[in-house]
């Protein structure tokens, strides 16, 4: 199997930048290397710099294809296949083809070049990606009619944005450098004015950035490089769960925007030591609405060690800058617990610039639990080899103190038991059973050898004395049971609450429908900081579990994952869970202890939930699809029963009795009779056209034919079209420098004659039709002044078959504005009624003028594959 081509995108603003010149001068430099270069198919628009550059280049012949009455040029797919080039330059990657080739959109005809192992070259404006489609046409007011996946340009081996300042590209367009002159002037004023260019050229260089910037991540986490890089200034919010939390958020807010580009970053750290505390949780909800209106992100991970939590997640997103909130600590307590997070986090911040930021209501000071045995072993400064190195210390201290000034104080024996009991149940607040152990053998020692005759001798004259030595002793081991045991409580009672808090995190993600499976996984995947997690599922559910199927990819089916490198078994996964019927967790990056791995099942669940729950929201709307089709199929027989029946009945008898031998028909009842019959046949025709043609349109498959079109022209054929409009139809003279619209003009007069015919049809007043001009749109206006319709009923005349109660077969099965409509927004307008003052329904019919689209460039010969 060869291997698969690599793709090159040039992306650009906007038509005229320069893409496809780019492109074939990437070619040029390719031939020049010795590589073997086609050009499958490059789209010069009539810029002869581009044709210029396009010449000296082999190209593949095109494919010539027939649609609605015109010839157009498509890529010969099949041809480029089969010459099989080294490089092949496909322009305009997000095309619709034209009906008859292999795929619908020119990227899967790409797909199938690089399947073969063919390097593709091609090129693609910003406004064409799917998910700043709509972006677009709120900035530019134009839609967007074609589109391309992100997943697809994102997927590309290079990206390279083609950049020119609007200016510049106003300039080109003047120049007469991208369309053609006539069309300068309207291009000018509209889509290509400075602020919609402006606006687009942000976009690109955004979305460009994003996609440098997952690379960079992606760099940096196969070569394992956890020092910051600072190439974009990222601050870290450490949310500590308190109402000061909000004035970090504005204060690292402020930090972010004074560079370009900067961006905000929130994290709580689901514990109970350190900063996480007793979090309010709807403190934690406001914080998190607030961090989301100032444009950042919110995130929640879950940490043994809250300062290694923060660092880690920190050099994951590449920050630059880490805010904490100052924690007010006594003296006391700094020697109890050691450092606190703040001072922790600044040590190993590294090249992260640590802000301490003090607030005036500090949380109250919390009891904090005596540092994870884990954070010894990887920080040095825990809490167990504190509490060793106390016991050890501290009694030769209180010995020396007690021996050089007890005398004067005048102490007896038994203070000096009680002062060191003190001492060791201090020290197992400390350091927990160890360290009371080494403290009370360690004091009973020293207390036989400094205070207990005879002195300076470890041997024991009295029996009182072993036995207040043996209570001692006991008396300290006891303590520290205790102490040892309510520290095990608290810290299960934090992880407990920990725990409920990530659950609670995972039920909010559903609850506000974060893409239900995929957000879980992310969500937990950095939660717990693994570097991928994957829900894998058995190809064969039903047949019972091989002890070989766990390493086996093929046997599993990868539902979803997130991370780099998933696991596609359960045997290559570190961790893995059982996620109901046939279906595993699989999590990569480290094992999680068993404590952890409680959440995990939990969180197992609610995937397995949500998976359900996609399953059966695709069977509801498959279902849902079947009911409308069942719904829409009785209504056409019930709707079409009499007005098929009548039209073949008068017909049929119109033409029996012409073909009566038995009569002799005066030439005038002749002519009556053939006309009659003609009448029914007209209206039979008319009915069935109407749905084949509603059909096509709920189908997809009735696309128009987009070209500038001169609209005062086709008004007047869409009038003569109604019989019945005859005398009762009244064109008013249309605004003079009318635009022409960007239609196609046998369906725009057919939509116009539908709605004058309906006019004609439940009105005995004259009708009245405007054109006029509006910002970048031309408006059609359909004015009767009959008796009207509620406004509440508006939206009823435009569906199929609804008649609004009118029983007269003649006018058909209520499909003429449902069509009317139907077409007008295939054609990228919009058809809506309006009260008529004085009385009446007017339709306005609005279509986009031409020259506000987005442009010539991408609209010309390709706008008939839409």
């Amino acid at each position: 199997m060869s291997q698969r081509g690599k793709l090159r995108v040039y992306l650009g603003a906007a038509p005229g930048v320069g893409k496809t010149y780019k492109m074939l001068e990437e070619g040029h430099r390719r031939a020049e290397r010795g590589a073997d270069v086609v050009v499958g198919f490059v789209e010069t628009h009539g810029r002869e710099q581009t044709a210029r550059m396009a010449e000296g280049l082999e190209q593949v012949p095109r494919v010539t294809r027939h649609y609605r009455g015109v010839e157009v040029q498509e890529m010969d797919l099949d041809a480029v296949l089969a010459r099989r080039p080294q490089v092949a330059l496909v322009d305009e990657l997000p095309h619709s083809n034209v009906p008859g080739g292999r795929h619908e959109k020119r990227w899967q005809d790409i797909q199938d070049l690089l399947d073969a192992g063919i390097e593709v070259i091609s090129t693609v404006n910003v406004q064409h990606l799917e998910t700043l489609n709509d972006v677009v046409q709120r900035i530019t007011g134009v839609p967007q009619r074609e589109a391309v996946p992100d997943e697809v340009v994102r997927a590309a081996d290079q990206i390279e944005l083609v950049d020119m300042s609007p200016e510049s590209l106003r300039r080109r367009l003047a120049h007469g450098n991208v369309y053609a002159a006539e069309k300068i002037d309207a291009a000018l004023g509209n889509y290509f004015r400075l602020g919609n260019l402006t606006a687009l050229r942000e976009l690109a260089l955004l979305w460009v950035a994003d996609r440098v910037d997952e690379g960079l991540r992606r760099y940096r986490e196969e070569h394992h490089i956890e020092r910051v890089w600072e190439a974009r200034e990222r601050v870290v919010i450490a949310l500590p769960g308190s109402a000061a939390g909000d004035l970090l958020i504005r204060r690292a807010a402020r930090i972010a925007a004074r560079a370009a580009g900067g961006e905000l970053i929130a994290v709580h750290i689901a514990r109970s030591d350190g900063l996480a505390g007793d979090t309010s949780p709807t403190a934690l909800a406001a914080q998190r609405h607030l961090v989301e209106s100032l444009g950042g992100t919110y995130h929640t991970i879950v940490g043994d060690d809250v300062p290694r939590a923060l660092i880690e997640f920190a050099q994951a997103k590449n920050a630059t800058q880490l805010v904490l909130g100052t924690s007010r600590r006594s003296r006391v307590n700094r020697f109890l617990t050691g450092r606190g997070v703040g001072e922790t986090t600044t040590m190993y911040s590294g090249d992260i610039d640590v802000h301490m930021v003090t607030h005036r209501n500090p949380a109250q000071r919390r009891r904090r639990l005596p540092p994870n045995p884990l954070r010894q072993a990887e920080w040095g400064t825990g809490g167990s080899r504190r509490g060793v190195a106390a016991a050890l210390l501290s009694p030769p201290v209180l010995a020396a103190l007690l021996y050089n000034w007890g005398p004067q104080l005048r102490l007896n024996q038994a203070t000096d038991i009680l002062l060191f009991l003190t001492l060791t149940v201090a020290v197992a607040r400390l350091g927990g059973m160890v360290a009371a152990l080494v403290a009370a053998i360690w004091s009973s020692l020293l207390l036989n050898y400094f205070f207990i005759a005879p002195v300076h001798s470890i041997t024991i004259a009295e029996a009182n004395n072993v036995i207040a030595l043996v209570v001692f002793v006991l008396v300290g081991l006891t303590v520290a049971s205790v102490v040892d045991l309510a520290i095990k409580q608290t810290r299960s009672a934090a992880h407990a609450s920990a725990e409920a808090e990530t659950l609670n995190a995972f039920a909010a993600a559903l609850l506000r429908g974060d893409e239900a499976i995929a957000a879980l996984l992310e969500r937990f995947r950095e939660t717990f900081s693994m570097a991928s997690v994957s829900l894998l599922q058995r190809s064969d559910p039903g047949n019972p579990r091989l002890p070989d199927e766990i390493d086996d990819p093929s046997r599993w089916t990868l539902v979803a994952s997130t991370g780099t490198d998933p696991a596609l078994s359960p045997g290559g996964a570190d961790t893995v869970i059982e996620a109901g019927p046939g279906a595993v967790l699989g999590l990569r990056g480290r094992t999680l202890p068993a404590a952890d791995q409680r959440v995990l099942v939990a969180f197992a669940a609610q995937a397995t939930a949500a998976m359900e729950r996609r399953r059966l929201a695709r069977e509801a709307a498959t279902a849902q699809t079947l009911a409308a089709a069942d719904k829409m199929r009785t209504a056409l027989l019930a709707a079409v029963s009499h007005d098929l029946r009548s039209p073949l009945a008068a017909a049929k008898a119109s033409i029996s009795t012409l073909r009566d031998p038995d009569l002799e028909l005066p030439d005038d009842d002749h002519a009556e009779l053939l006309e009659a019959a003609e009448e029914s046949l007209d209206k039979l025709t008319r009915l069935v056209e109407n749905l084949l043609d509603m059909s096509r349109l709920q189908a997809g498959a009735l696309k128009p034919k987009l070209e500038p079109a001169a609209i005062e022209d086709i008004i007047p054929r869409a009038i003569d079209d109604v019989p019945e409009a005859a005398g009762r139809v009244r064109l008013e003279p249309p605004d003079p420098g009318i635009p022409d619209a960007l239609v196609d003009g046998p369906l725009l007069e057919r939509v116009v004659a539908n709605l004058i015919g309906n006019a004609v049809r439940h009105t005995r007043s004259p009708v009245t039709v405007t054109l006029s001009a509006l910002g970048d749109q031309v408006e059609v206006r359909v004015i009767d002044r009959g008796p009207g319709i509620p406004e509440e009923d508006w939206d009823l005349v435009f569906r199929p078959f609804q008649r609004l109660g009118d029983r007269d077969n003649t006018t058909g099965v209520g499909l003429g504005l449902a069509l009317s409509r139907g077409l007008a927004e295939a054609m990228g307008g919009a058809l809506v009624p309006e009260a008529t003052p004085g009385g009446g329904i007017t339709m306005v019919l609005s279509v986009v003028a031409a020259g506000h689209q987005e442009g010539p460039a991408d609209t010309s010969t390709q706008e008939v594959a839409r």
